[in-house]
C-alpha cells in the first residue's frame, strides 16, 4: 500500500464585523505568510504539532499554503480571493491526497462572501471528493456553521483559554485525520448550540471560571468508549453573522446519534451557568479612583473594548484620558496604536518633545484624540518576540515610541499585535511591576501577564468594537432572542449535523 499524502494548509484569523482595520495581504506580510515548501519548516502553533504527527506516522505532507494573522476587520474581497485560490490550486497541482488537514481559526469574515471558512471547507470538499477525510483545527471562539460541519469529517478545537495548546490541537487533530484515512476510524460528528453571546471576560479553562467547568465536564467524556474529540465553543461575539451560538461538538467513531446526545449534554450544562459569564464594569474614572486607593501596584486596568486580539484597532485612549485627569504623576504603562504619533516620535528623536492629537485614529467611531505633549523616552522598530507557550513566534508592532506624559509612559506603536503577556512592554524597555497602573487591552490574558503581580483589576466600561459585555449590541444577522439581550429567554438549541 502507497504511503498515505496529506495536505496541510493554514487560514487563521478572528474578524471583527463592527470595527478594527481591514485586513489584506499585508497583515498577514506582517505576521505568518508562506506558500509551499516553506509551509514545512513551520514549527510552532496547530501546523507545526500537525507536521509533527503526520511526520511520525510516515506520511508525506503536501504543502498548500499558511495565512495566520493577528485579528482585525474583515478580509478583503481581494486578500481572500488570494488566500483561496493559492490555497486551492496548490491542492489541485498535488494530485492525489489522502486526507487534508487545514489549521483554521472559525471566526473570519470576508467582503463579499461572509462566512469564507465555510466556503473554504465547501470548495477543498468538492476537489478531493466525498471520501478523502477533511479534518480542521478551530479556535474554541469559533461560529461552527452548519457547512462547516457537513464540508469537514473532523473539528478539533482548542482546549485552553488563554490559548496554550494551539501545538497539541495540531497533533490530534492530524491523528484523527491519519486514523481516518487508514480507515481505522469513522468520524462522525454533532454540533449543538445555544445562543449565548458572551465576551471572554469569564472564559479561561483554567481554575474556577464558568467555561473552566463546562470544558472539564467535556473532556471528560473523551474517556468513553468510541469518543474520539470533544470540543466546547464560546463563540466570537464581534461577529455579526446569522446563527451564532456558543455550545459543545463531540466526533464519535460511527455513532451519530451519540455524538447528538452527548453534545447536546454539553450545551445543556453551559446553558445552566450562562448567569456567570457576564462581568461586573466599572468607569475608567471610577476604576482609576477606586486604584489609588489601593496600596501598592500594579492595578489592571482592563479595557476589554479596544482589544486587538478581537479586532479592534489598538486606538483607544478612554483609559489613558482618565488616567491623566486623575493624577498623571502617578506612574503608568498604557498601550495605545497611533501610527501618525509613533511617526513623530521618531522624528523628534530621544529626547525630543512631541505635542499631538494622540489615539482614535485608526477606528475613530469609538471616540475622540486627546492633545498631550510628551518627551520621545524610547524608539524601536516594533519587532519582538513572543515568550511562553507561543515562543518562537514573532511580533511585529512597527515603528514604535514610549512616550512619556507626566509619569505615563504610552506605548505608541505603528500596527496593532496579540497581548499575550507583558512581550511588548518589555521589548520597549518597561517594567510593568514597577508601574501603579497598567492598561490591559485583553479580556483574559492580563491574568497570566500580570496574576502574580497585580494587586487588583478593574473591567472597564468603555466604548470599541470588543466590549465586556454584548447586552445591548446592535446585531442585524443574528436573529432573537439570545442571551443576554434576552435575559429570560427559554432555552433552545440548534442540532447540526
Amino acid at each position: 500500500m502507497p504511503e498515505l499524502r496529506v495536505a496541510v494548509g493554514q487560514f487563521a484569523t478572528e474578524c471583527n464585523d463592527f470595527g478594527g482595520l481591514p485586513t489584506d495581504v499585508d497583515t498577514y506580510a506582517r505576521h505568518e505568510l508562506f506558500y509551499g515548501t516553506d509551509v514545512l519548516q513551520q514549527t510552532t502553533g496547530a501546523v507545526g504539532g500537525a507536521l509533527d504527527a503526520i511526520r511520525a506516522s510516515g506520511a508525506e505532507v503536501i504543502p498548500l499554503m499558511s495565512a495566520a494573522s493577528c485579528a482585525g476587520g474583515p478580509l478583503t474581497a481581494d486578500c481572500y480571493a488570494h488566500i483561496r485560490d493559492e490555497m486551492l490550486s496548490r491542492l489541485e497541482d498535488a494530485g492525489r491526497v489522502d486526507g487534508v488537514l487545514l489549521a483554521l481559526h472559525g471566526a473570519a469574515t470576508a467582503e463579499g462572501v461572509g462566512d469564507p471558512e465555510d466556503d473554504l471547507l465547501r470548495a477543498v470538499r468538492e476537489r478531493v471528493g466525498p471520501r478523502t477525510p477533511v479534518v480542521a483545527t478551530l479556535d474554541l471562539h469559533a461560529h461552527v456553521t452548519a457547512g462547516m460541519v457537513r464540508h469537514a469529517d473532523a473539528l478539533v478545537g482548542f482546549e485552553t483559554y488563554p490559548h496554550r495548546d494551539a501545538r497539541p490541537t495540531g497533533e490530534r487533530a492530524a491523528r484523527l485525520l491519519l486514523s481516518a484515512a487508514s480507515g481505522a476510524i469513522r468520524p462522525t460528528m454533532a454540533m449543538v448550540k445555544t445562543p449565548i453571546i458572551t465576551s471572554a471576560i469569564h472564559a479561561s479553562t483554567d481554575g474556577d471560571d464558568p467555561f473552566a467547568r463546562v470544558m472539564r465536564f467535556a473532556k471528560a467524556m473523551e474517556t468513553r468508549p468510541a469518543v474520539l474529540s470533544t470540543s466546547l465553543f464560546l463563540v466570537h461575539p464581534a461577529l455579526d453573522q446569522p446563527g451564532m451560538g456558543s455550545g459543545g461538538l463531540v466526533i464519535t467513531d460511527g455513532g451519530i446519534e451519540s455524538a447528538s446526545s452527548l453534545a447536546g449534554e454539553i450545551t445543556a450544562r453551559y446553558w445552566s451557568l450562562r448567569g456567570e459569564l457576564e462581568p461586573t464594569l466599572h468607569t475608567p474614572e471610577q476604576a482609576v479612583k477606586d486604584g489609588l486607593a489601593i496600596d501598592g501596584g500594579p492595578v489592571i486596568l482592563v479595557e476589554a473594548a479596544d482589544c486587538c486580539g478581537g479586532g479592534a484597532a489598538g486606538d483607544s485612549v478612554a483609559s489613558l484620558r482618565a488616567l491623566l485627569d486623575a493624577d498623571p504623576e502617578c506612574p503608568a504603562l498604557v498601550p495605545v496604536v497611533d501610527p501618525d504619533v509613533a511617526g513623530a516620535c521618531h522624528r523628534a528623536g530621544v529626547g525630543g518633545s512631541v505635542t499631538a492629537a494622540l489615539g482614535h485614529k485608526l477606528d475613530p467611531q469609538w471616540g475622540t484624540p486627546i492633545s498631550v505633549t510628551g518627551r520621545v523616552e524610547r524608539l524601536t522598530d516594533g519587532r519582538f518576540e513572543y515568550a511562553g507557550e507561543r515562543a518562537g513566534m514573532a511580533g511585529d508592532m512597527g515603528p514604535s515610541a514610549v512616550l512619556r506624559i507626566g509619569a505615563i509612559d504610552v506605548l505608541v506603536a505603528t500596527h496593532p499585535t496579540y497581548d499575550w503577556l507583558d512581550e511588548q512592554f518589555l521589548s520597549v524597555g518597561l517594567n510593568p511591576s514597577e508601574a501603579k497602573f497598567i492598561v490591559a487591552k485583553n479580556p483574559m490574558n492580563y491574568r497570566q501577564a500580570y496574576g502574580a503581580v497585580a494587586q487588583h483589576a478593574f473591567i472597564l466600561d468603555t466604548p470599541g468594537p470588543t466590549p465586556p459585555t454584548f447586552r445591548e449590541w446592535p446585531y442585524t444577522r443574528q436573529s432573537r432572542p439570545w442571551y443576554p439581550r434576552d435575559e429570560d429567554m427559554a432555552y433552545r438549541v440548534t442540532v447540526i449535523r
